[in-house]
C-alpha cells in the first residue's frame, strides 16, 4: 500500500502567534496541494489560549498580571475553552486531509488522537483514559492531555484540513505552574497531571516528540519523512 508521505517536524520553542500563522499557511498550502500534510511538535513560551466556547471568565489573572508574568493571551479559532501552553509541554499540530472520499468523522478524528496519548501512557505502564462528557485524556481524575482541534473546510477538495491539536503535559510543576491562572478548559472539579508527575522519572521533550510519532503513525497511517519547519518560519 502506498501511503501519503507526513512531514514530521520538532521545534524547541516557538511563539504562539507565529505557530498559528504557520498553521494558516500550511492549511491553504494542504488543499491547493501546494503543501505536503504535517504533523508539527512544538513548545510554546507561556501562553493562554482562549478558544470558540470563548469563557474569559476561566482567566483568574488580570492583564496587568499577564504581563508580569510574562504569560500571552491569545483568543482562536480551536473548538473548546482556555488552556495553557508552556514550557514542559509537548504541543502536537496535525495538519491533515480528511474526508476526500466524502466520508468525515469528525468525532472520530479526536478519538484517534486521544488513542494516540492513552497508547503512549501504556508504553511508560500507565493507565490513560477518557472522560465521559470531556475531550481529553486523563489519568484518574487528573487531564494529562487536551485535545482542541478546529476542522478548516476545504476550498479546492472534499472535506477538511485539521488545525491545532494536543497538548500533552509532560514536566513536573507545570500543573502547579501555568495552570494555577486558569479554570482549565473550564473544569473546576478535576485537576491536572504530567507524565513526570505519573511516573517519577525525568523526560526530554525532543526524545518524547520522537517516542511518540510510532504512536501516531499507528492511528494515522502516513509514511513519516523529516519536515523543512524551522522557528525562522
Amino acid at each position: 500500500m502506498n501511503l501519503s508521505k507526513l512531514e514530521v517536524s520538532y521545534l524547541p520553542l516557538m511563539e504562539y502567534g507565529a505557530a498559528w500563522e504557520l498553521q494558516k499557511e500550511a492549511v491553504q498550502g494542504i488543499d491547493a496541494g501546494t503543501a505536503s500534510e504535517r504533523l508539527i511538535l512544538l513548545q510554546h513560551p507561556p501562553t493562554y489560549t482562549i478558544g470558540s466556547q470563548n469563557h474569559p471568565e476561566h482567566l483568574l489573572l488580570s492583564v496587568e498580571q499577564l504581563g508580569e508574568q510574562g504569560i500571552a493571551l491569545f483568543e482562536i479559532d480551536r473548538g473548546g475553552d482556555i488552556t495553557y501552553h508552556g514550557p514542559g509541554q509537548l504541543v502536537g499540530y496535525p495538519l491533515l486531509k480528511l474526508g476526500e472520499d466524502g466520508k468525515v468523522d469528525l468525532h472520530g478524528y479526536l478519538r484517534r488522537l486521544e488513542a494516540v496519548i492513552i497508547a503512549y501512557l501504556a508504553s511508560h505502564g500507565i493507565s490513560g483514559t477518557r472522560k465521559q462528557g470531556y475531550t481529553g485524556v486523563w489519568v484518574g481524575d487528573e487531564k494529562i492531555c487536551a485535545i482542541g482541534v478546529k476542522f478548516n473546510k476545504s476550498k479546492f477538495r472534499r472535506g477538511f484540513i485539521t488545525s491545532h491539536g494536543f497538548a500533552f503535559n509532560i514536566s513536573a510543576g507545570i500543573s502547579q505552574s501555568g495552570f494555577s491562572g486558569i479554570i482549565p478548559c473550564g473544569i473546576a472539579e478535576y485537576g491536572v497531571t504530567s507524565l513526570e508527575e505519573c511516573t517519577g522519572r525525568s523526560f526530554g521533550l525532543e526524545s518524547v516528540a520522537s517516542e511518540l510519532v510510532p504512536y501516531f503513525l499507528q492511528q494515522f497511517p502516513y509514511e513519516a519523512v523529516a519536515g523543512a519547519v524551522s522557528a525562522a518560519e
